[in-house]
Parts: C-alpha cells; structure tokens; sequence
C-alpha cells in the first residue's frame, strides 16, 4: 500500500462494549474490522476458534490470506514461541520499561522481534482487505503502550469507557463463549475486582498519552445515545469524519460477516440490529456492589462525567437482600 495503514485502537477495560463499537466503525467504507488481535496467536492459531464470520480461525479465507501474505503461510511460524515473545513484552507490569526499553539488557531485542511481526499482520490484513484503516478492539493498555514501536502502521487511539458500575456487573454474570466450545464461559470477577481493573487500565491509558498517537476518548453511553454523532466524531481521528454511514439509521446498524478475533460474541452476529442502552445494572445490581464499585473508582467517575450517586430500585435491593 501507498500508505502505512492506520490501526485504531479501541483501548480500556473488557465489557465496555468495544466489540459493538469496532464492528459498527468496521462497516465504514475503507475500515477492516480485525477483533482483538491481542488473541491472534492463542485463540486464532492454537485453539481454532471461530471467528466472526463463525468458520474456526484455520478455515477462513480472509486470515488464510493474511497468514499467507504475511509469513508465506501460518505454519511458518510457532504459535507457542510467538506466545512466549509475546508475553515477554506485552504485559500491563511492562508498560513504564516501554518507554524506555532499552533499560533492560535484552528487552529492546525481543521488542523488535514482536513489533516485527505485528506489523506483518497489519499490513497483510491491509492489503488483503484493502482498507485504509484497520480497527484493533484488543483494548490492553501495554498493547496500546507497545504498537508504538510497530513499524509500518500509523497507530490512533480510541479510549473507550462505560460507567465502572456497569462494566463490574457485566464481568460478574454468566456469559458464554460459543465461539470456543459448547461449554466455554467468558471470564468473570467480584465488583472489588473488576472495580480494580478499571482503575488500573484507564489511568495507565490515561497516563501514557503521547503526541505521536492522536486519541479521542468515548463514553460508551454517549454511543449508545448518539451512534452516528460519537462514529463521526471518532471517524474525525482519521480524517473521514464525512464519511457515507449508509449503515447506521438512527440506533439501526446493519452488520455484514467479519472476521474478528476474540471479542464477545456478540461478533458472530449480522443482519440489522438495535443499538440500545445497556444499564441493566441499575435495576439488578445488588445494591452494596453498586455502592462497593462507587467508592473505588469515584476519581475516574467523576472525571468521566458519570453520577456518584444512583438510584437504588427495588429490584436492587431484592437482589442484594436474595445474597
């Protein structure tokens, strides 16, 4: 391509609602939705995943392509040393030495070996869609902190953020992973923890701002309320912000087939759907969680715009009485 192809990457904290988010952008003419490719190497290339398209990874067209494109096919390369590599710089502990790798004997090395083949994987993806603009929902900060150093690709950054109290929820219920296994379940955690999590993501994303990576931040309820006005204003970050939306009608998108990584399931589906907002938490959180996740992250709620104090139902109070 002519051009580096810009990746834009939704980071934060999981259950914020960037898989809807990356799949709508991803329907704008000239942008590939790609999932999170943070998952490539383990859920694509060792467990066979289905994705978005709902073929396992090894039976899609579009990443055979790129495996092809890039590395003269995927079994080129050892899944499991790529992991290790990975793991070896891709870390949220590893974000401050990233900016400065060459503190650590060894570090910058292993850090151009990864940058080294991400950026195989952008350009293939690139070239094989032909998009100008990939989009990367892999959300990691120390992803984010690290595709600095990956040649190649010209790197924006969407922080995507919901309010902390539905984000714990979401990581509390029970979810399945379709695409992994008829009994595979998505992660969960306590609302002390989850509450943690989104303390420590979006500060360090907060904290890792560079002039070199434009950004804008989001708030997931802003997209729900407004999806064309928040899509266009993101769209801005790469000079497209008068791009045709003809698939988006008000809080009507109509999604076509993908081949995202990773993500929650919600990638598996197409056809039209309606974007609605999500504050089941309101009336089904018990209410001592809602005050636990309130306490913890009250600095970030309050630079985010979100209430401290909430309304508490009856349903909460049920539910929290039920425990």
């Amino acid at each position: 391509m002519a051009d580096d192809p810009i990746v834009l990457f939704i980071a934060g904290l999981g259950r914020s609602g960037s898989t809807l988010v990356d799949r709508v952008l991803g329907e704008v003419p000239g942008y590939q939705s790609l999932g999170e490719v943070v998952h490539l190497w383990q859920r694509g290339l060792i467990d066979n995943e289905r994705c978005g398209s709902g073929e396992p990874f090894h039976d899609s067209q579009f990443w055979n392509e790129v495996g092809q494109k890039a590395f003269d096919g995927w079994d080129q390369l050892d899944p499991a040393e790529v992991i290790e590599l990975q793991r070896a710089v891709d870390r949220t502990r590893y974000v401050p030495l990233l900016a400065w790798p060459q503190l650590r004997p060894g570090f910058q090395a292993q850090v151009n070996r990864y940058a080294e083949l991400l950026g195989r994987v952008y350009r293939a993806a690139a070239e094989v869609s032909g998009a100008r603009v990939l989009i990367d929902s892999s959300k990691h900060v120390s992803t984010a902190t690290f595709l600095r150093h990956v040649p190649g690709i010209d790197l924006r950054i969407v922080h995507l953020v919901r309010d902390a109290r539905g984000v714990a929820y979401s990581w509390g219920k029970v979810k399945a992973r379709p695409e992994a296994g008829e009994d595979a379940l998505m992660a969960r955690s306590s609302p002390s923890q989850a509450a943690a999590w989104y303390l420590v993501q979006n500060l360090l994303v907060e904290a890792t701002r560079s002039k070199q990576s434009p950004r804008i931040r989001v708030r997931y309820e802003d997209f729900t309320a407004d999806p064309e006005g928040v899509v266009r204003d993101v769209l801005a970050l790469t000079g497209d912000g008068g791009a045709a939306l003809t698939h988006l009608d008000g809080h009507q998108v109509t999604l076509g087939p993908n081949p995202n990584v990773g993500g929650n399931p919600m990638k598996l589906e197409a056809g039209p759907i309606t974007i609605a907002q999500d504050d089941a938490w309101r009336r089904a959180m018990p209410s001592r969680d809602q005050r636990v996740v309130t306490g913890l992250t009250a600095p970030l709620l309050v630079a985010y715009h979100y209430p401290l104090r909430t309304a508490t139902t009856p349903a909460a109070v049920g539910a929290e009485e039920a425990i």
